[in-house]
């Protein structure tokens, strides 16, 4: 039986040791289903997202929701650090004192946090606390030093979500991005090159850190999901426009070749768009074919469209061809985008923006008590 609970307790630190370091470490993504992160997190997010779908959606939830991501990796943490103080306490009963094991629970648990209170009779004993006190103060001081790691990649993630408050609202939308930029072919081929680079660097960050995907954003109304699809959604209008109308307003000197610019910009942006929303979805198991509900496109929001970017020269669907061309885009990348956001709780923006909300940059806290000594002024244009 002893020898059995010291066999055990070199696989419990093998399983600590290697999975934080596949989790945290480790740059790229590890496709193997047995992990003791990912039972971690299916035995956390479970109950939790049961408990916020029952909540309604606004700031409250969204609220709960942004303690998610933190609070579990501090749970991830501590998960680590008990699977470490098992190990070693299974070890010093098979192979150690032969004390009882709740003597050598509690010895492991002093050894680890390098509290010194109790003190293995044995050499052998005292060799395996050492050894428990180095490894356990190494690896939570590793751990813990990737921590700044995590939220420089949060931070860059944000950046750019918190740029499309003025380029596309808040909520962001496709319409208003395009609409708001298409007075020059070079500024949105640009922006769509910013964008490609982010959504690479967003590929890069969660696959080697998919806890980043359970941090909200900033703001209730802006998320990376809802920012990826945005993207999605204005690359495809530009590669729509290409073939059903003419390009965009004339930009001299070379209208043509930024024309032709724009296009290939879109198409790269898409494509690496979709390649980390595919990617992150089999990160997070979110399977398309699992999806129970789908962003809809009706007909007076499609009509809406239609008037939006007509109203700014931005051409697109001419008739049912170009209607039925945009529908086959949003095959490609729809379904995954509907089951992230199941997943995840995350809201999908709608492709024109929503009326009588106000963007982010034009509100305050201090909105109301203003609002009460004075008239503010808030029909400004961008």
């Amino acid at each position: 039986m002893r020898i059995l609970a010291g066999v055990a307790g070199l696989l419990l630190l093998f399983i600590a040791l290697w999975d934080g370091f596949e989790t945290i470490i480790l740059p790229r993504r590890v496709t193997r289903r047995v992990r003791l992160a990912r039972y971690f997190y299916l035995a956390t997010w479970r109950p939790y997202y049961a408990c916020m779908r029952r909540m309604q959606p606004g700031r409250r939830r969204e609220e709960w929701l942004a303690i998610f991501g933190p609070l579990s990796l501090l749970g991830l943490l501590v998960t680590w650090a008990v699977t470490l103080v098992f190990g070693f306490s299974l070890i010093g009963f098979g192979w150690g004192d032969r004390g009882s094991w709740t003597r050598e629970l509690y010895t492991s648990g002093s050894s680890l946090f390098t509290l010194g209170m109790a003190a293995p009779a044995s050499s052998g004993g005292r060799g395996l606390a050492i050894v428990e006190a180095g490894l356990g103060f190494g690896f939570l001081a590793m751990v813990i030093g990737y921590l700044p790691v995590l939220y420089q990649a949060f931070s860059q993630r944000e950046i750019h979500i918190s740029l499309l408050d003025a380029r596309a609202g808040s909520p962001p939308s496709a319409a208003e991005l395009l609409r708001r930029n298409a007075h020059s072919r070079h500024e949105l081929a640009a922006l769509l090159k910013d964008f490609e680079t982010w959504a690479a660097q967003l590929l890069e960050s969660h696959l080697s850190y998919p806890v980043l995907g359970y941090f909200r954003s900033q703001h209730d109304n802006q998320s990376w999901l809802a920012a990826l699809t945005t993207i999605l959604d204005a690359s495809a209008l530009v590669m729509l426009g290409a073939g059903c109308g003419d390009a965009y307003a004339p930009d001299p000197p070379s209208a043509e070749n930024a024309g032709a610019g724009v296009i290939r910009q879109a198409r790269l942006t898409f494509a690496m768009a979709r390649h980390a929303l595919v990617d992150l979805s089999q990160v997070f198991g979110a399977h398309p074919d699992k999806i129970r509900r789908q962003r809809s496109l009706p007909p007076e929001e499609l009509e809406k469209l239609q008037q939006l970017l007509a109203a700014d020269r931005i051409p697109w669907l001419g008739g049912n061809t170009c209607y039925d061309r945009l529908s086959e885009i949003r095959r490609v990348y729809e379904p995954y985008l509907g089951v992230l956001s199941e997943r995840l709780l995350m809201e999908l923006p709608r492709w024109t923006p929503q009326e009588g909300v106000r963007e982010n940059w034009r509100t305050s806290a201090w909105d109301k008590k203003a609002r009460r000594s004075r008239s503010v002024q808030s029909d400004w244009h961008l």
